[in-house]
């Protein structure tokens, strides 16, 4: 699926090669928790490696960041988690709005955001993309988020793993990789398989598809340390969880920062030259 036609986008490039597409001001529609994000992004051969509004997630969008509860408000899209009673339909999504770039180079950009509720602002977002060349198969999406609490009180963040959703800590860094007839692979340095990666933190994680391979890793400490959301079962989507046990609360004027470098890569690397790429890709 494509960007609605209202929609502007501009373009990634890298070395020169248009790469991706960031949806800065989407029109959609208030259930699917609207906000910027990048679609379709490809391989350096032109592999698409991202999903936009699945069948069986809608507000799946590409690549993002999307939170499902900021002090009760869905960032995220679709139903919220309420403890005791599971997922309910309730009017409580919020909107990234884009408020203006403060770069915007072929290769990234720098972008201010306001995350709101109405007309009121819970977050400001200073988010900085770039991408960068590794080899003649792999280049880097350097994905840089800093979410200020604008408010006179403390906000808290939380996840569906929070509101006693065991294993669905999601929230936070976001990627949806496309559906296809085989069930991605998935691994670390040390790990392989779903149940064996979610959940856990590591250096960097790989997801696997046909002729495509992708390898996320977290780019300072804090990042480091946050656990990885990874599915592949059901769909694949692989997410940095900023809430994954407890609410992570957000004091008035504190900023929370994450980068996280992510390695888009043409066919299957072994495990040691997924480690290297990753190493690359974070001191580039």
């Amino acid at each position: 699926m494509t960007a609605p036609r209202t929609t502007p986008t501009l373009a990634l490039c890298c070395a020169g090669r248009p790469v991706a597409r960031y949806a800065y001001r989407p029109a959609l529609d208030a259930r699917l928790a609207p906000r910027p994000y990048l679609h379709p992004v490809t391989t350096l051969r032109g592999t698409p490696v991202t999903e936009l509004m699945p069948a069986d997630h809608p507000h799946h969008l590409g690549v993002g960041i999307a939170v499902p509860d900021v002090a009760g408000h869905n960032f995220w899209g679709g139903r919220t988690y309420v403890r005791d009673r599971g997922p309910a339909e309730l009017d409580n999504h919020g909107v990234q709005r884009h408020t203006a770039f403060n770069l915007r180079d072929p290769d990234g950009f720098v972008q201010e955001l306001s995350w709101s509720v109405a007309e009121d602002e819970l977050l400001r977002e200073r988010r900085t993309v770039a991408a960068t060349a590794l080899t003649d198969t792999a280049w880097a999406l350097d994905f840089t988020f800093s979410l200020t609490n604008t408010t006179a009180g403390t906000l808290s963040l939380g996840s569906p793993a929070t509101s006693g959703r065991a294993g669905a800590a999601y929230g936070g860094f976001f990627w949806r990789a496309p559906k296809e007839a085989d069930v991605p692979e998935v691994f670390t340095a040390d790990a392989e398989g779903e149940a064996a990666v979610h959940g856990r933190p590591a250096d960097w994680l790989a997801l696997g598809g046909a002729g495509w391979t992708l390898v996320f890793a977290g780019a300072t400490e804090p990042t480091r340390n946050d656990p990885w959301f990874v599915r592949t079962a059901d769909y694949p989507g692989v997410g940095s969880s900023l809430a994954h046990v407890e609410r992570l609360p957000v004091a008035p004027g504190e900023t929370v920062v994450r980068r996280i470098v992510t390695v888009v890569a043409d066919g299957r690397p072994t495990r040691e030259e997924a480690a290297g790429l990753a190493r690359k890709a974070v001191t580039a």
